[in-house]
């Protein structure tokens, strides 16, 4: 059975937002190999779901959306189940597990960025560094566009407090 025009224009689609959504994903994120869980999930389910894409607006604006949605709500699976197992350890029920950390290895830049509170570094990512309009960033993003100009602006003020205190003064 031949593969449906559609799918086929997805998956190149996909190919050429990659380094986008990965970006994205790391600004969720924090860590690059929860990143690249991210972004492979959010494949899959966009070759999946791309029968209910709408043709409106950009692509990569509705991967965007669906990226943030599944990582607040696995966020939130993981916050319900580490309060079970809280409560588990409270009563003796469980071992402590290791914990593994993967902190994330970039330029200064990108450890500056990511270094952002949650929600301004997605700001600063898709205004600055991937040039969405304020209106399609606060679409993406589910925020009103008042909160992505006082975020986008948290965020530069943040960034260039940052580059000021690391960049030696030259009289």
């Amino acid at each position: 059975m031949p593969t449906p025009v559609a799918a086929t224009d997805i998956r190149r689609d996909l190919v050429g937002l990659l380094p986008k959504l990965r970006r994205f994903a790391v600004t969720l994120t924090g860590d690059l190999t929860e990143a690249d869980d991210l972004v492979q999930s959010i494949c899959q389910r966009g070759i999946a779901k791309f029968h209910l894409w709408s043709n409106d607006g950009r692509l990569e604006s509705w991967l965007y959306t669906m990226a943030r949605h599944q990582w607040f709500d696995e966020t939130r699976r993981h916050r319900l189940r580490s309060a079970a197992k809280g409560a588990a350890l409270e009563q003796g029920e469980l071992a402590a597990p290791g914990v593994h950390s993967n902190p994330v290895e970039a330029s200064e830049a990108h450890r500056m960025v990511t270094s952002l509170p949650e929600g301004l570094a997605s700001v600063f990512l898709l205004v600055d560094v991937e040039g969405h309009s304020y209106k399609q960033t606060a679409d993406i993003l589910g925020i009103p566009l008042s909160a992505v100009t006082t975020r986008l602006s948290s965020a530069r003020l943040r960034l260039a407090a940052q580059g000021h205190s690391r960049t030696p003064r030259r009289f």
